[in-house]
């Protein structure tokens, strides 16, 4: 269902701003200034930049390009993009020439004749494999060749030529990766899948080609992603002279989002975790691209100097994830190479230097800064990486906990967590070991709080089933749960839409894999991560049964749902918090 709030708004209200906002602004300017160059950038433009699933009305949409009627569209955070643009357009040049920034995408009549154009299905095949032939036909015989011509006649399979793709390697600055056109994408799923694939294949700022898609009789282009910002580029953009307040109209309004980050720092950029569900990655990159350490402590002076409602508590040093500031691969020619989606999956790469002392001195550096009680830590923790350095997780356990952290293993099993990109629950068992170490060693009792997502693809009933008594066993009762979601281009979203998995090669006979779509699934997931309330008992029971494991059904310890309904309805557990009895530290 649709959202009835707003958090970006005033008060909350879910009515202010429309749906699709980038094409209906786009659309209204247009109308108003029909001769204006029209640059869109944004989120929700850099992540509908191709042919996109579109949950809303479960469907394959145009680009966003096409749907807006704009001139260029800037994704990613687009920074040099924007000044380069302005320049060029300040300087008299027409806005139909910006065809060479990296970040841009645009729409064009074809495609320029001095470039290649190389087909995505010849580098990654989507069709049947052809059958190989048998080696132990005899053919020096009539009657055995007779019979082998049968066979092939029977068999019917059209043996076509292998095509190599050489010269359009050898030649990445004029070359152009054609992906499936969007009258194509949005009939054939399969098709879908693959041009997810290879998009995501091509988002090393350093080895991506561009990639071209026809709509119809234009082509949408979308030129390789910006090189990332140096240091000290971006302690440039983040010390512009901004107010840190909501537009001067909302007047005393309450804004929960501004709420929320008003007080915090973003110290890093871009997410190398490359989790199938995440969009980070498509609109920010994969090379993370750091702050200061210097500029970083001059933001908390500047909060500290300019906000009347800091008490001396930042509410977070962050920013896509808590710890990978600085962490980079340790080639750069290596890195220049590197087509994975993952640093950190199916384990963590030995190119990847994983040391987080720098963070233990800059938490200290702003801790020591007047003014300042407290600094928390409030972004995503990748625990997985934390655990490389345990002297990390004891700063962090020990100074930086507001008596709760939430992580997010997401799952407990293998299938849902490798469709995810998502380490096994072991090495949260791991970190949750040395935080309750720690937590002990610094004489606090704090909690950490596991987030999971119910009904991802990839994700089986006996799954949901596992990952609940894991939640029993280890006495955890969430309030509030998360559904997947099917966000633009994500992967996640190429596998919910296609049932295929885009992580391997696509072909119209690979494997498929279960994809909740239906409500009553979905919503049966979603009561497997609630197993504890009354309401989901009926549902569950059920369930448990057609799984054949009826035995659970009781009222023992090791049981999941009783047997009966209550007489009276128990009373809700707070959000998040460890079922009663005081657990022990990380319980």
């Amino acid at each position: 269902k649709r959202r009835n709030d707003d958090a970006y708004t005033p008060e909350n209200k879910g009515d202010k701003r429309p749906d699709r906002a980038v094409i209906v602004y786009s659309q209204r300017l247009r109308e108003a200034y029909r001769d204006v160059p029209l640059v869109i950038g944004s989120i929700e433009a850099s992540l509908r930049r191709i042919a996109h699933y579109d949950y809303w009305s479960d469907k394959i949409r145009r680009s966003i390009l096409l749907d807006s009627r704009a001139d260029l569209l800037l994704y990613g955070n687009a920074e040099r993009a924007i000044v380069d643009v302005a320049h060029r357009l300040a300087a008299g040049e027409s806005i139909h020439n910006i065809r060479d920034l990296r970040g841009t995408a645009f729409v064009r009549k074809r495609v320029p004749d001095d470039w290649q154009v190389v087909d995505s299905t010849s580098i990654d095949l989507v069709g049947p494999v052809t059958k190989p032939v048998n080696p132990y036909v005899d053919t020096s015989s009539d009657k055995c060749a007779t019979t082998a011509a049968s066979a092939e006649s029977a068999d019917a399979v059209e043996v076509t030529p292998v095509t190599l793709v050489g010269s359009a390697v050898d030649n990445r600055e004029k070359s152009v990766i054609r992906i499936p056109a969007y009258e194509q994408v949005k009939d054939d799923s399969a098709l879908y899948a693959h041009a997810s694939r290879i998009l995501h294949k091509e988002t090393n700022p350093y080895n991506a080609r561009p990639l071209v898609q026809a709509h119809g009789d234009r082509e949408v282009w979308l030129n390789a992603p910006p090189i990332p910002l140096e240091t000290d580029e971006l302690d440039a953009v983040f010390e512009l002279p901004y107010t840190r307040l909501p537009h001067s109209s909302y007047g005393e309004a309450r804004i929960a989002a501004y709420e929320m980050i008003r007080h915090s720092v973003n110290i890093m950029r871009g997410c190398f975790g490359g989790c199938t569900f995440c969009s980070i990655t498509e609109h920010e990159g994969r090379i993370i691209q750091n702050r200061s350490e210097d500029s970083i402590i001059r933001e908390v002076e500047r909060i500290r100097d300019t906000s009347t409602a800091f008490t001396g508590v930042i509410s977070d040093l962050g920013g896509p994830t808590a710890n990978m500031w600085r962490l980079a691969c340790k080639s750069k020619d290596v890195e220049a190479k590197c087509r994975k989606l993952s640093c950190v999956f199916p384990g963590i790469c030995k190119n990847l230097n994983t040391d987080q002392t720098p963070l233990i001195s800059l938490y200290r550096r702003a801790r020591e800064v007047a003014g300042v009680k407290k600094v928390l830590i409030a972004s995503g923790l990748r625990y997985d990486l934390a655990v490389e350095t345990p002297a990390y997780v004891e700063e962090l356990v020990t100074h930086h906990v507001g008596g709760y952290l939430k992580i997010a293993p997401e799952h407990t099993e293998n299938g849902p967590l490798d469709k995810m990109m998502k380490p096994g629950i072991g090495s949260y068992d791991r970190f949750r070991a040395m935080f309750e170490k720690y937590s002990k060693a610094a004489g606090k009792e704090q909690y950490l709080i596991p987030y999971f997502i119910a009904a991802h693809p990839g994700t089986s009933d006996r799954d949901m089933m596992n990952l609940a008594l894991w939640l029993k066993r280890n006495k955890f009762r969430a309030d509030q749960v998360q559904t997947f979601y099917p966000s633009p281009m994500a992967t996640a979203t190429a596998m919910y839409h296609s049932g295929k998995n885009p992580l391997k090669r696509v072909t119209r006979g690979s494997d498929t894999m279960p994809t909740i779509r239906k409500m009553s699934q979905r919503q049966l997931h979603k009561a497997f991560l609630r197993y504890h309330d009354p309401d989901n008992w009926p549902t569950l029971r059920q369930a448990l049964k057609k799984l054949g494991r009826a035995d659970l059904i009781g009222n023992g310890k090791l049981h999941l749902v009783p047997p009966r309904q209550p007489a009276k309805r128990h009373q809700a557990v707070s959000a998040g918090r460890p079922s009663a009895g005081r657990p022990s530290a990380g319980r």
